[in-house]
């Protein structure tokens, strides 16, 4: 009879043997689905074709990335410098004066200028510069030199930008002022290397003739159809001219006290060592009343006030 309790035990500690051992392989069991659904999920969040809020953003970011990676390859590409001769050079060329011609057509024609300035897109230009253009009552010579003179400036990949300076009222007209004004106003906008003091009606006839500064100053006017393409008289400084801010610095810029037609290039022309070269021609036109012949040339100071009109 006593065999039989001993055997009763044994089966029961059995039982709970046997139910432990399957507790276990239900949990494991569990325990492997459970990582089957982990996988499963990530692989269905990598999916590529997923269009979810996550699957949208992930594709937005890819893109932003490849964007950035063009950009990057476009920038450094810019950041090369232009060739010192530019490929775009024509030479001479036939200018082209319509009557009808608007400043709408000259921005239409021009639309890669923005905000004033105009930067080569393939590569980084050896220059920046000014042109400044003192003006009064010249709108029709105004347009024939934008016209011209902007497509003249892009095929010589310079980075520049076109000043007008106008003079308010009817008093005398005084070129010299006028230009100074316009260094100022345009060192406000960018830190220029080379300044192009130009008259509104002068037009380049030849697009070897580079508006670029040198070691020293450097005339650009050389002769004129009205000359006969000969200097107006030895030593003349007058019509385009081109100069460094360090070297407008050292000659204190244009003499202020020339008030009239003449006398502040040459003024200026003694103070500096000159440069000449190339061909331009000119736009005729009579002489203004308020810009007579200035008979008193004088050596002043320099003190500039002005006031810019809005």
């Amino acid at each position: 009879m006593g065999l039989f309790p001993a055997m009763y035990k044994m089966i029961r500690k059995g039982k709970f043997l046997f139910f432990l051992l399957l507790c276990l392989c239900v949990v494991a069991w569990i325990a492997t689905l459970s990582n089957d659904d982990t996988v499963k999920h990530v692989q269905e969040e990598s999916n590529p074709e997923d269009t979810s809020v996550e699957g949208f953003a992930k594709l937005e970011l890819e893109s932003e990335m490849m964007h950035s990676i063009e950009e990057r390859a476009g920038e450094q590409a810019a950041t090369e410098s232009c060739p010192e001769r530019s490929p775009l050079l024509r030479g001479a060329f036939k200018l082209s004066f319509d009557p009808s011609l608007t400043i709408g057509q000259v921005e239409s024609e021009n639309g890669e200028v923005m905000e004033g300035q105009y930067k080569p897109s393939d590569c980084m230009a050896r220059q920046s510069v000014a042109i400044l253009i003192p003006h009064r009552n010249r709108e029709k010579h105004l347009l024939y030199l934008l016209y011209h003179l902007h497509p003249f400036l892009q095929r010589q990949q310079l980075h520049y930008a076109i000043y007008v300076i106008h003079q308010a009222g009817d008093a005398t007209f005084n070129r010299a002022k006028l230009l100074n004004v316009g260094y100022l106003e345009a060192l406000k906008d960018h830190s220029w290397d080379c300044f192009i003091f130009h008259d509104v009606d002068l037009v380049p006839e030849n697009d070897h003739n580079l508006y670029m500064c040198e070691d020293q100053p450097k005339h650009l006017v050389v002769g004129r159809n009205s000359t006969g393409y000969k200097l107006r008289y030895k030593g003349y400084f007058g019509g385009v001219s081109a100069m460094t801010k360090d070297q407008f610095h050292k000659v204190n810029g244009f003499p202020n006290s020339y008030w009239g037609w003449g006398g502040e290039d040459d003024d200026l022309r003694i103070r500096m060592f000159t440069k000449t070269c190339s061909v331009y021609t000119m736009v005729f036109h009579k002489r203004d009343s308020g810009n007579q012949i200035n008979k008193n040339r004088s050596f002043k100071d320099n003190d500039l006030h002005h006031k810019i009109l809005e």
